[in-house]
């Protein structure tokens, strides 16, 4: 007799081969399930890194073409820096009033800060940030000599976990070793909110650093070198009193000037404003009369070749006595204007003959003798025969100024950049 059992067994055993074929297991413990020869042939999976740099490509490819990504709301994101950049300005007739800190003080604190900026590979947005949050904050409260140190420290803190990576941002026992332990980590945390509460947590300034590179991805690529040497310019500003009361924009504009007149490059005249030109004067004044004592910390984070070797480059040239010249567009050819008064004479070239028109500007203009009734004591004062003389310029061509005329500023009798001023540093106010 036949047995059921097992061949209802083995008929479903079979059909079930057939439906769920055996899988083969997995060395890890672990069954892969078979991937669709369709879709591995038409999707092709990326990884992160290439994937980036596919985007990077592609944004390159746009920015050669003149297609900018946000063109459509550049006009609105300017506009909005702008109102930006004049409500988080300080006041230098505050900082003036300060009881115990002076601007001499400033280049220590700043010289301290690159260092430390430069140590970590912090954005270059951070250290402008840094600077204003810290005008700001002595514009609105009395900060003692011990204290300025202590200031920075938390300003550039802040500005770090706003501006960059979480895993760049120094921490609070980094910042007590870049003190010297002259502070313990309850005042870094303690002045960050007293800081933050002082500026009332606004913290969107538009940078210099900002306002450069909106304008050298604009209609006007500039080149790398160019952009080194202008972030070398700007980060000079942040030193000296005079440069505090400018807004950003005109300080990146500035600095983008300068940079494309020594690099030899064409001014971009259409852009130019007064209070440009005043920053540049004052940034080449004080570059030509005070090379040597720009701070040794700076000079040697632009030496290195991925800066093009900006400062390399600029002092050597104001060491040579250079000095910027300033292109005035050539004025335009004006248009003499005609008055307005009716003549009683109508003649064949116009229907309206003013005054003017017997005066030496102008060439004679002819008229009909038969209009004019036979007299004797008739006057031809139009045809009376005179001598023309051609203006070619009536403008007055003024000597140049005598701050532009070239002379010897600096001497060749540079010392080396190898001692660092111990001395000047901010630890001594803490």
């Amino acid at each position: 007799m036949k047995d059921l059992s097992s061949t209802s067994s083995s008929s479903r055993h079979a059909r079930n081969s057939l439906i769920y074929p055996k899988k083969r297991p997995s060395p890890h413990g672990v069954s892969k399930s078979h991937k669709s020869p369709l879709l591995s042939q038409n999707v092709m999976r990326k990884s992160p890194r290439s994937a980036k740099a596919a985007l990077i490509v592609q944004r390159q490819q746009l920015r050669r073409d003149g297609v900018i990504l946000e063109d459509e709301y550049r006009e609105d994101i300017r506009c909005y820096m702008h109102e930006m950049e004049n409500y988080t300005m300080s006041s230098t007739q505050s900082m003036d009033q300060q009881p115990e800190i002076r601007w001499h003080m400033r280049p220590c604190l700043v010289d301290f800060l690159v260092e430390i900026h430069f140590s970590f590979r912090l954005r270059p947005e951070t250290l402008y940030l840094t600077l204003n949050i810290v005008d700001r904050y002595v514009s609105r409260r009395i900060v003692f000599i011990k204290h300025y140190q202590l200031v920075g420290c938390a300003a550039l803190w802040i500005a770090a976990k706003f501006e960059d990576a979480k895993d760049r941002v120094p921490t609070v026992q980094d910042l007590v070793q870049m003190c010297h332990d002259a502070y313990e980590e309850s005042a870094f945390i303690q002045m960050e909110g007293h800081v933050l509460s002082t500026i009332q947590w606004t913290l969107g300034h538009p940078t210099a650093e900002a306002w450069l590179r909106l304008m050298c991805c604009g209609p006007c690529m500039e080149e790398p070198k160019v952009q080194h040497v202008a972030r070398f310019l700007m980060e000079i500003t942040l030193f000296y009193r005079e440069f505090v009361k400018y807004a950003p924009s005109s300080i990146a504009l500035a600095a983008l000037t300068l940079a494309r007149f020594l690099c030899g490059k064409p001014a971009r005249v259409w852009e130019e404003t007064d209070e440009c030109l005043e920053i540049v004067d004052l940034l080449d004044t004080r570059l030509a009369k005070h090379v040597n004592d720009l701070s040794e910390t700076l000079v040697k984070k632009y030496s290195y070749a991925f800066y093009s070797k900006a400062a390399t480059f600029v002092v050597q040239y104001y060491l040579q006595g250079g000095k910027f010249i300033r292109i005035t567009t050539p004025a335009l050819p004006v248009t003499p204007t005609r008055s307005v008064t009716m003549s009683a004479v109508s003649t064949p070239m116009s229907c309206s003959t003013s005054i003017s028109d017997g005066s030496d500007d102008f060439p004679l203009t002819p008229v009909t003798p038969a209009l004019h009734p036979p007299s004797s004591d008739y006057d031809d004062k139009e045809n009376r025969p005179t001598t023309f003389e051609p203006v070619y310029n009536k403008h007055r061509i003024d000597s140049p100024p005598e701050q532009f005329l070239p002379h010897d500023f600096v001497t060749f009798s540079r010392p080396a950049l190898h001692s660092l001023n111990v001395s000047s540093s901010p630890r001594a106010y803490s």
